[in-house]
Formats: structure tokens, C-alpha cells, sequence
């Protein structure tokens, strides 16, 4: 069997959290709370305290990662809650790395989403105009983002989801080798 049972559960977990951000534009705490509790339960039974203090660790630094982008406004408080239910399970130093993953494919998902809706070119303009300011003044001056481009709505628990899948079978990878 390639995935312990944790795993799946944590796969099973996932695709709920994807599944409800698509829909419904959010990651309910009827879901994360749970996984968090399930992750500590898991970790504690099979490594006691240490087991404990893993999930615990994992839940603070997902929390962590996310938090100031939730508080500029960048993300829901679910998105930030479903990194911390990911810490719970894999703990702080794999969801560090999910965090990486995460950052790398909402980029380039960012990036898809805006030129879908053809606003790619005003995007990289802007940004363009933002960094040469900066490089020739030594003054950051932010353009801000049209209304249009303002509405456009990222589901940023797919790049959560997907990176903590990349982790998650990269580690099952390595148990095989």
C-alpha cells in the first residue's frame, strides 16, 4: 500500500476543502477545525507528546504563513485555517514547503486567471511601471489595480491544495525508495 491511512484521510480532506472553495467560495470551519483535531489525534496516539507538539507546531506555522495575507485582505480566514489543518497533519517543516508550492502555482494561477479574462498585459504593465520607478527614484509608488481586475475571484484552496499533494506524494515517493 503506497498511502498510510493518514495520508488518505488527508487526501479526503483536500478535495472537500477544493470542492467547497469552488462552490461556495469558502473553506468552512465544519472542515477544518476537524482536521486539525484529527491531525493532533493521529500524531499523539502514534508519537505521544512528540507526536503532539509535531501537529501543534505544523498548525501554528501554517497559521503563520498565511496569516498577513489574510489580514491585508489577500485571503479568507478558511484559506488560513486549512494551512494550519494541513501543518496538523504533516507538520511544521512539510507545511513550510507546502507554503512554497502554494506561492508557486497561485502565481502562475494568478497569472492564468488574468489573462483569461485579458487583463495580463495591464497587469505586467503596471508592475513594470511599479519596479523601474523604484529602480530610477528609489520611491515605491503603488499603482493600484483597476475595479475590474478587483473582482476577479482566485479559489486560492487549489494551490494550498495542490502543494500539499506534491508534498504528500513526494514523501510517500521517498518511503518507497
Amino acid at each position: 500500500m503506497i498511502f498510510k491511512d493518514i495520508n488518505i484521510i488527508l487526501m479526503t480532506l483536500l478535495i472537500i476543502a477544493v470542492v467547497n472553495d469552488i462552490r461556495f467560495q469558502k473553506i468552512p470551519n465544519a472542515m477544518t477545525y476537524p482536521a486539525m483535531i484529527i491531525g493532533i489525534a493521529y500524531h499523539s496516539v502514534v508519537n505521544g507528546l512528540q507526536g503532539f507538539l509535531f501537529s501543534m507546531e505544523g498548525i501554528i506555522v501554517g497559521i503563520a504563513l498565511l496569516i498577513a495575507f489574510y489580514i491585508m485582505g489577500g485571503m479568507g480566514a478558511g484559506d488560513v485555517k486549512f494551512m494550519g489543518s494541513i501543518g496538523a497533519f504533516l507538520g511544521p517543516k512539510a507545511v513550510f514547503t507546502v507554503f512554497i508550492y502554494a506561492a508557486l502555482i497561485g502565481g502562475i494561477y494568478a497569472l492564468a486567471v488574468l489573462a483569461h479574462h485579458g487583463f495580463l498585459k495591464a497587469a505586467l504593465k503596471r508592475y513594470w511601471t511599479i519596479l523601474r520607478t523604484y529602480v530610477l527614484s528609489g520611491n515605491f509608488v503603488y499603482i493600484p489595480d483597476s475595479q475590474e481586475e478587483r473582482t476577479l475571484r482566485l479559489y486560492y484552496g487549489i494551490p494550498i491544495a495542490l502543494g500539499a499533494v506534491l508534498v504528500t506524494l513526494g514523501s510517500e515517493i521517498l518511503t518507497l525508495i
